[in-house]
């Protein structure tokens, strides 16, 4: 019985140092799906990306019915983070959540004609926030702020 279950941990070990990832895997999930179902339950206007720029991937989401509650987390091109998360909450509120309770407030900045306040931290994380009645948007990574502009500007 011993000899049996040093075969089977030794194959065990083996099979795990030898195993290759496909390339690009990554962890990539598909959120559409998710998008589509959250938006017929949420009380408030779901917003995704109609498509990922070139070489980004999700790579976690998550909708959450009472009190709603949406995630996007997204990886770019190169490797870096970006979530989106809308749920019923104050703009400060968010920010101190997901960006850091000593983030700075930039210029607002005007996307289709929507204004969206921007903050900032230590850390180099950028944020851009939207209250709309009932639900806040906010958008945060470690990006420059022209790429968060994008990204906001992508979301349906």
């Amino acid at each position: 019985m011993l000899v049996l279950l040093l075969v089977v941990v030794g194959f065990v070990m083996l099979r795990d140092l030898n195993r290759v990832e496909p390339e690009g895997s990554g962890g990539a999930v598909d959120y559409r799906q998710s998008a589509a179902f959250a938006r017929e339950q949420a009380g408030f206007e779901v917003l995704a990306p109609r498509q990922l720029p070139a070489g980004w991937r999700a790579t976690s989401v998550e909708f959450v019915p009472e009190p709603a509650r949406w995630h996007l987390g997204l990886l770019t091109e190169e490797g870096k983070y970006l979530g989106l998360e809308q749920l019923d909450s104050s703009v400060r509120s968010m920010v101190t959540t997901y960006v850091d309770e000593e983030a700075t407030r930039g210029k607002d900045v005007s996307i289709d004609g929507r204004p969206w306040s921007s903050w900032t931290d230590s850390e180099g994380d950028t944020a851009l926030v939207r209250s709309d009645g009932e639900v806040t948007t906010l958008v945060v990574g470690p990006v420059e702020q022209d790429v968060l502009v994008s990204y906001v500007r992508s979301l349906r």
